[in-house]
């Protein structure tokens, strides 16, 4: 049954529309995956000879069990935000004589195998190694090693525990920022310490291989709870259960204003509002608007002016970029229907275009208290402002006429991939890196007004073009229009 399993992803893979772009954006992950593979490698190799030479009166081995609770907290929190749980189309198999447990376990067997688990056995195994040419017991070591994989697994699988119990909030990324944060204050603060409980018992381990079974018990116990949350979930019907919710109503008609474009934002509008991973999005902009505050208060980037421009462009861009990486992808779940009315395309965009332009406006009236820390950073959020409007709006939904992935509205929207694409990754070049080159370069070697001036006036420009740039866009949307219409209607 696995073998059947493997095949039919397979297939679905290669079968599929976006296989090329797919293809394209595993080869560079695969180039990363090596990348931090060399890293780790020579972590292994080297952080014996490191760690002797910083504490020549201890123990490395020592020195390395006090420093897991760390490896465990950063590892858990980058598995939650990076690692998702490996999943199949299974709704056809629920037609079909299989067993739901086989399917559960085949997705939870398959998890064991990601790369996140792979990755720490190529620092693990080189250090083992190490410690035995340095004549450490090789049952301990061996003991030890058995121990880390165990500790690696039991990380995979709570993950997917935390997860499952947060997927259903707004901020579903801050019960594990909290859970980790009050484990580190404890430790940070020693209440509880818990860096010298977790070196003891993993001394106490390699000293007993017996107590090895305590974790492979807490493995297993976390296994069959995964099993049990997802069986439950394992039904054809299980996204129609109806919600019982309170009717809520809001007056748009301020749209009007806004002429032929007016019905399209109402749609825009009550989709942000009325869904889950777009009304997150919104929920972000908090998060872009106090991004200055990690940076400006601080008086080393005080005197980086050139930091101002790239700051601003995201602070008074956040929307834009949260927003419209996604369009048309948005409307996925229609856009066949909404295809087959007798709108015009370019109003369609025009509203996309109206909706961005007005929050880069609120975002930089919101940032205006920026002030307090220079009248420079106003003057930069000012002109990133006009840049965004001018150029990245363009930018981001001449993008959008590459995008071929749906979007599924309910998820949410935090460190969520689906529906990702190359498109989003390869976006983030002339939206962000773009406007820094040209804002830091003239900065530095002209003067801050000179890359001021550079942003407003490339603003200006897009700005003054409008009519025949929307025109140009409309006319890429239009040429990829059927090809969306077919990818939309597949399954990522």
């Amino acid at each position: 049954m696995i073998s059947k399993f493997l095949s039919l992803e397979w297939k679905s893979f290669i079968r599929s529309s976006n296989f090329g772009k797919g293809l394209a954006i595993k080869i560079l992950m695969g180039f990363f995956a090596l990348y931090f593979i060399a890293v780790f490698l020579s972590l292994g190799v080297f952080i014996y000879p490191a760690l002797k030479n910083t504490f020549p009166d201890k123990d490395p081995f020592v020195v390395v069990n006090t420093l897991l609770f760390f490896w465990f907290l950063a590892d858990l929190m980058l598995r939650f935000f990076l690692q998702k749980l490996p999943v199949m189309s299974v709704k056809p198999l629920l037609t079909v004589p299989i067993k739901r447990r086989t399917v559960v376990n085949y997705v939870l067997g398959k998890s064991a195998l990601s790369f996140f688990n792979f990755l720490p056995l190529f620092a693990i195994v080189p250090f083992s190694i190490v410690l035995i040419t340095k004549d450490y017991d090789v049952t301990r070591v061996i003991t030890w090693l058995l121990a880390m994989l165990l500790l690696t697994l039991i990380n995979n699988f709570l993950n997917f525990i935390i997860e499952s119990f947060s997927a259903d909030t707004e901020f579903s990324f801050l019960p594990i920022i909290l859970f980790a944060g009050a484990l580190f204050g404890l430790n940070h603060f020693n209440i509880v310490n818990f860096a010298d409980l977790l070196s003891s018992a993993m001394l106490t381990i390699t000293n007993n291989p017996l107590y090895l079974l305590v974790l492979l018990a807490i493995l297993i116990g976390l296994f069959v709870f995964n099993h049990k949350i997802l069986i439950k979930k394992l039904y054809l019907d299980n996204s129609l259960k109806t919600k019982i919710k309170e009717v809520t109503t809001s007056d748009l008609g301020w749209t009007k204003r806004f002429g032929e474009v007016a019905p399209f934002m109402q749609l825009d509008l009550k989709l942000i509002w009325r869904n889950k991973r777009p009304r997150s999005a919104v929920f972000i902009l908090v998060i872009g608007l106090l991004y200055g505050l990690f940076f400006y208060p601080q008086p080393m980037y005080r005197d980086m002016p050139i930091m101002y421009g790239f700051i601003g462009v995201f602070v008074t861009g956040i929307f834009l970029i949260n927003f419209g990486q996604f369009i048309p992808a948005w409307d996925s779940g229609y856009y066949k229907m909404l295809m087959s009315q007798n709108i015009k395309y370019e109003q369609y965009l025009k509203s996309k275009y109206t909706l961005m332009m007005l929050s880069v406006i609120i975002m930089f009236v919101l940032s205006i208290p920026y002030v307090y820390f220079g009248w420079k950073i106003l003057v930069a959020h000012f002109a990133a402002a006009i840049y965004n409007i001018g150029i990245n709006t363009y930018v981001i939904m001449l993008g959008g006429s590459f995008n071929r992935k749906k979007i599924d509205l309910n998820q949410r929207a935090a460190f969520n991939y689906q529906g990702t694409g190359a498109v989003q990754w390869i976006i983030g070049i002339p939206l962000l890196l773009l406007p820094l080159a040209i804002f830091g370069s003239l900065t530095y070697f002209v003067g801050f007004y000179a890359g001021i001036s550079a942003l407003i006036a490339l603003g200006l420009i897009g700005i003054i073009f409008h009519q025949k740039t929307m025109r140009f866009i409309t006319k890429k949307y239009l040429v990829s229009k059927y090809e969306m219409v077919k990818a939309f209607n597949e399954d990522n």
